[in-house]
């Protein structure tokens, strides 16, 4: 083997491993939409949880990226610790995929090979692949397409990169000193410490699986030795989700060790009783010469096989990884997982499920302060309160995650999600705020002992129903994302400024004839002025769901203006409003 043919191995190496890292990107990318919807599923039952870990895994051809979300989402409490065994067992069957794919490169191989046969050949065909991709992403106008274009070329590279490295192993077979490398893998316990060490070197299973396929080429390298390489591969794979759960809470790496042993068990288990049959009983064809489909199948063999001896042992599995990292694991722990950019629709959705909670808390707690302005509490004040700085933490977290998402490559749908969300985040935490106004309104009522005339008692009440119906609104449309609730906002939102108009005039006219005195304007005035600051900022989110719903573009302001001009809809629903509201 001469300097040359090392040059050639280690440039279709470095092919091989860009075209699966641009191929895995684009798949993550082009299937942004099944990857949320899969996700919305992940936390449902064992069984459910294996099979959605093994089709996430076949779509981002990524094993690892599977097992790092896993641990984001154990780790932000999105998943529980049980169920992310079935979707870490799914993820590495899932990952048998990949072997698969690569060994496209063995079709057609041999001099006696049949003309048709050569054309399933992936080089027969990867020119026309090459020039499709290349075209998709020149002339694309749009993400999904360059996405494809992405995958085709990244597939073309990836092969192209496995032909080089068989081509240039090819020659080894006269080679003593190789022969002398592989012969030493036959003792099983290096095979497997070889298989463990490069795939934890280059973080890739599948990567790695293709190097082994490609090195068969040489014509040395038989069954009974590639079993015990591929376990080692399962192992080394673990490596990622490992090194991303460093900075994780106790329950996210508990997930990355249930990964660990998982893999590690198996391959001790299965090497165990290989060795020991392969002892007992003659296994010839364990001497034959192994092909890139043959590694393939030892590779699906020996995930099957993995999970087989695995299903009756779940909960064992979880056991051992909750000994294995004691104590609770931190309340703290973060919502918001940055292992989960990895896959930036999934990271989309996960912000947007945060923003969900945050918009809970400050509608609840708005709702809650309406309820005592007469009969103050002490405990409720302190809840709500604390709901208020529940909220500002939202908003903090949230804003630094969605501002560092978009630093990431998203696709034009998350795009216009994460610009949604940085509006919004703000508008709920300033709702929290008006609910702790609300609260300081109601203490000093209560401390001053000042009580309101049963006509401004009335006026308030009807506010305050207007109110609870506008939050309503703006909650149901947000949570179901609903246009046709959110247009019900803005001419409420409209009435809810009228009846404040009303009331200080009849404020006014109250002071005049003395039934009311200054210091009840002051605390009046504050009520209205929270009352109108929480109806706008519905009125900011429900416009905001509407134009990016009908639009998909931020104007919301002229969005709005429309709106208040006149529209027929609009006009019949303030009045209802105004009349359902009338004082």
């Amino acid at each position: 083997m001469t300097v040359f043919d090392v040059l050639s191995m280690l440039c279709g190496l470095a092919l091989f491993l860009f075209g699966m890292e641009v191929m895995s990107d684009a798949l993550k990318k082009s299937a942004g939409n099944r990857l949320k919807m899969i996700m919305e599923k992940m936390t449902a039952g064992p069984v459910r949880g294996f099979l959605l870990g093994t089709v996430v895994t076949a779509i981002m051809q990524s094993c690892s990226a599977t097992t790092v979300m896993v641990v984001g989402f154990v780790n932000s409490g999105t998943m529980t610790l049980s169920q992310s065994v079935g979707v870490i067992m799914g993820a590495n069957v899932g990952a048998g995929i990949t072997a698969w794919i690569t060994g496209l490169s063995g079709i057609g191989a041999g001099e006696g090979a049949v003309a048709a046969l050569q054309w399933l050949k992936p080089m027969s065909w990867m020119p026309i692949l090459a020039l499709v991709g290349i075209g998709l992403l020149t002339f694309g106008k749009h993400g999904r397409r360059r996405d494809v274009g992405n995958v085709m070329l990244g597939f073309s590279v990836l092969m192209v990169g496995m032909e080089l490295m068989s081509d240039s192993v090819a020659g080894l077979s006269q080679s003593e000193a190789f022969c002398n490398v592989l012969t030493a893998f036959d003792n099983p316990i290096l095979g497997l410490l070889a298989g463990t060490i490069v795939t934890a070197l280059i973080q890739s299973s599948g990567a790695s699986v293709g190097i082994l396929q490609s090195l068969t080429a040489s014509g040395l390298i038989t069954c009974g030795a590639a079993v015990p390489i591929v376990m080692g591969q399962n192992i080394g794979t673990c490596i990622t989700a490992l090194l991303s759960s460093a900075g994780a809470g106790k329950n996210g790496k508990r997930a990355a060790l249930i990964h660990l042993y998982y893999n590690v068990i198996a391959a001790v288990v299965l090497l165990t009783v290989f060795v020991i049959v392969k002892a007992l009983v003659p296994l010839t064809f364990l001497e034959s010469i192994v092909g890139p489909f043959g590694i393939a199948l030892i590779h699906t063999v020996f995930k099957i096989l993995s999970v087989i001896l695995f299903v009756p042992f779940t909960k064992q599995l979880e056991k051992l990884a909750v000994i294995s990292v004691k104590g609770e694991d931190n309340a703290a722990a973060s919502l918001l997982d940055e292992r989960l950019f990895k896959t930036p629709a999934v990271a989309v959705q996960r912000a947007a499920e945060v923003t969900g909670q945050m918009e809970t808390v400050a509608y609840e707690s708005m709702l809650a302060a309406m309820k005592m302005l007469y009969a103050f509490d002490q405990k409720t004040a302190d809840q709500i309160n604390d709901m208020e700085e529940q909220a500002d933490q939202f908003e903090d977290g949230l804003g630094s995650y969605l501002v560092k998402m978009n630093s990431q490559e998203l696709d034009e749908e998350d795009s216009r999600e994460v610009t949604k969300l940085l509006h919004v985040i703000s508008d709920f935490e300033r709702i929290s705020d008006h609910a702790a106004n609300l609260v300081d309104s109601s203490q000093e009522l209560f401390d001053k002992k000042i009580t309101f005339s049963d006509s401004a008692k009335h006026e308030i009440e009807v506010l305050f129903a207007a109110l609870a119906d506008i939050l309503e609104r703006t909650h149901e449309a947000y949570q179901s994302n609903n246009p046709v609730m959110a247009a019900r906002v803005e001419p409420l939102e409209q009435t809810i400024d009228g009846l404040c108009d009303t009331i200080r005039s009849n404020h006014i006219a109250r002071l005049q004839s003395n039934e009311c005195t200054i210091e009840h304007g002051f605390v009046l005035s504050d009520i209205l002025t929270n009352c109108e600051r929480v109806s706008d900022h519905c009125s900011n989110i429900a416009g905001l769901i509407i134009e990016m719903t009908k639009f998909d573009e931020l104007k919301l302001h002229e969005y709005l203006r429309t709106v208040k001009a006149g529209e027929e809809e609009f006009t019949v629903e303030f009045n209802e409003d105004k009349a359902k509201y009338s004082l």
